[in-house]
């Protein structure tokens, strides 16, 4: 089964990027994400959403 949910530590993995940049793409509205708790959490159809957007910017 596929997570619905991924840390701040596996998006930047997924992606290629830091850390520092997946919470700039969250402040800046660019990614979706969800608090539980104190917990940042990405989901996967954010990040999904956020491959497509900037495959279309190409």
């Amino acid at each position: 089964m596929e997570p619905v949910f991924l840390t701040v530590e596996e998006t930047a993995g997924v992606l290629r990027i830091s850390r520092t940049r997946v919470f700039d793409l969250i402040r800046t509205n660019r990614l979706r994400s969800r608090k539980f708790g104190r917990l940042r959490r990405i989901p996967v159809s954010a990040i999904r959403e956020f491959a497509r957007d900037q495959e279309d910017r190409r």
